[in-house]
């Protein structure tokens, strides 16, 4: 069993817990990720480490509730146990040598984008962030992420806060502007990662993208989490998360995401019949 020690709610939908697991702290790397079951009989869900402090043996997640088991880890309190809480799963991020990296994150990405910007600040590189949400009402980690970085680009799709437009907007406007960028990382939906990578690609800029696709075992057995990279395929478990944007085939990666949309949203309807958790 694995204690929750903090719980802060971060927007109506996304929740960060801060998880006593002293093994897992003691070698957790940006970039990895866990996998935990509420019970022996649960889903086994992946969520990317936020955050991590050896000394106390913590381990933090941020985590968007998208069915049935995100919200009832979102039910959880302080104090609480979760039943299995397995890592540092994935390849940690490679951050080393850079000098100047432009890192966007999109929405609840946000919470992915904002441990590798933190990673680049303290080890003396000079980083961008852009964060792009919808609206001003799902903005996340906003102090954190300005601590983080030199400059901060808030967008919102509607213009309610920061700056009215997409991250691929703010990317482009600042590349015309002079900015030189040893490389960018993109963190968030599948269809934002592909653009920003078409706006580097044409710009020469080396990028990185964190995939998240279908995953069950976590260790590379199954299967699910293959993904076409230059015209391999990889497992993102254990050849990933992180990837070369510029050789990632988004266009089958968002088909095989897309697999089991229906269910997932028919299950959502009955999971939150009336307002409450049903099933």
């Amino acid at each position: 069993m694995y204690r929750i020690v903090k719980k802060r709610r971060l927007n109506d939908s996304v929740t960060e817990l801060t998880v006593d697991a002293p093994l897992i702290a003691a070698k957790a790397m940006p970039g990895q990720f866990i996998i935990f079951r509420l019970d022996e009989k649960g889903e086994r869900i992946p969520l990317t480490i936020a955050g991590y402090d050896r000394e106390k043996g913590t381990v933090t997640i941020i985590f968007q509730q998208v069915g049935r088991s995100t919200i009832m880890l979102a039910g959880l309190e302080e104090g609480d146990d979760i039943f299995d809480f397995v890592g540092p799963l994935g390849t940690a991020s490679h951050l080393g040598g850079l000098k100047r990296v432009c890192v966007v994150g999109g929405g609840v990405g946000c919470a992915i984008a904002w441990p590798q910007a933190k990673a680049l600040h303290e080890m003396g590189a000079e980083v961008d962030i852009i964060a792009g949400f919808r609206s001003e009402d799902i903005v996340i980690l906003e102090d954190e992420m300005r601590a983080s970085c030199k400059n901060l680009y808030l967008t919102t799709d509607d213009g309610s806060y920061g700056e009215k437009g997409f991250v691929t907007d703010k990317l482009k406007s600042l590349i015309r502007a002079g900015n030189k960028y040893d490389m960018v990382i993109a963190i968030g939906p599948v269809i934002m990662m592909k653009f920003v990578c078409k706006v580097t690609e044409e710009e020469k800029i080396p990028t990185v993208v964190s995939l998240n696709p279908i995953m069950i075992d976590g260790t590379g057995m199954c299967g699910g989490c293959r993904v076409p990279v230059g015209g391999t395929v990889y497992f993102a478990c254990v050849d990933g998360p992180d990837f070369d944007g510029h050789k990632v085939d988004f266009d089958e990666l968002m088909i095989r995401n897309s697999l089991y949309k229906e269910q997932e949203a028919d299950h959502r309807c009955r999971l939150l019949k009336g307002g409450e958790l049903h099933g």
